[in-house]
């Protein structure tokens, strides 16, 4: 008789548990990365109430989770040795939505699931719970990679400088480019603290471009997964005050060579595929990025 628990998520302690099922499964066609899993937990406070967590384990270790999201959204990720227990999280994830007072769902809107079209066992289970994938014009995410040899060099405009983030000092500064690039953005001060103490966050891979009067006009932030030598980076932005001057290239570039210093051979990003956000992809396709995927979003009709 198999001894698998289910239990809710109880603090950051529990993200790690979660990051580390990521690493251990982690394979090129792997979904969550261990950095997006820690910037999509910490990048806002005041949310862990609108947020079910549930973790499934045996024993010390962890084999899956379920994280769902208003207004009925799941994330879930488990261990490829234990595929049946999807099948569990799903369950878990439809009496949260429908209790009251939980996640709310509607009646059109249903609840939904983003997976990668390559994961196609999971899709079959989603299949078997009702779940249908979406229209082929919905917005969706591509799965970006490039190794990390024959980086081209960073070209930085004169009078801006390419450095990394120095640590208490940098962070109004980082907080205002983040919030400028990505308005409206509930990123905070306090929040982006959070951000800097998750693990893996180091602040050599928390790139930016500074311009001459000091603020600072462009970051990439890379996560690092030392265990599989694979960095994701999440998020990129520049400030509305410095675009089309080419400062998103050369800090990705810049963030790249420093991500390859600390043995990474690859990295990977999730822009927005679909022609209402097309300007992304297009940048990462001039680094080097080419497309390996893409997510496709299934709903079920309550």
């Amino acid at each position: 008789m198999r001894n698998i628990v289910a239990r809710p998520y109880e603090g950051p302690a529990d993200l790690r548990r979660m990051q580390d099922l990521v690493r251990a499964a982690w394979h090129p066609a792997a979904r969550p990365h261990v950095g997006a899993l820690a910037w999509s937990r910490f990048q806002h406070v005041g949310r862990e109430a609108e947020w079910p967590t549930m973790l499934w384990e045996l024993g010390d270790e962890t084999l899956a989770w379920g994280w769902a999201t208003p207004p009925g959204e799941l994330e879930l990720f488990v261990h490829p040795g234990h595929a049946e227990l999807a099948g569990e999280v799903l369950a878990w994830f439809h009496g949260v939505t429908s209790r009251a007072g939980t996640i709310s769902r509607t009646e059109t809107t249903g609840t939904a699931v983003t997976i990668l079209a390559g994961e196609e066992e999971l899709a079959a289970t989603l299949v078997r719970h009702g779940y249908r994938p979406g229209p082929a014009d919905a917005p969706f995410l591509l799965r970006m990679a490039r190794d990390l040899g024959d980086l081209p060099e960073p070209e930085v405009p004169a009078g801006f400088t390419a450095r990394h983030v120095r640590g208490e000092e940098d962070v109004a500064g980082r907080v205002a480019v983040h919030r400028s690039a990505f308005a409206p953005s509930s990123v905070t001060e306090e929040s982006y603290r959070n951000v800097m103490r998750a693990w893996p966050y180091r602040p050599e891979l928390d790139c930016v471009i500074e311009a001459p009067d000091g603020r600072l006009a462009a970051y990439c932030l890379i996560w690092p997964d030392e265990v599989n030598g694979v960095g994701e980076l999440e998020p990129v932005g520049t400030h509305r005050d410095f675009r089309r001057t080419g400062l998103a290239r050369a800090v990705c570039l810049y963030a790249l060579h420093r991500l390859g210093r600390t043995g990474a051979g690859s990295a990977i990003v999730h822009p927005r595929g679909d022609a209402g956000h097309p300007v992304p992809a297009r940048l990462y396709e001039t680094l080097g990025f080419r497309v390996v995927d893409r997510t496709v979003r299934y709903t079920r009709l309550r």
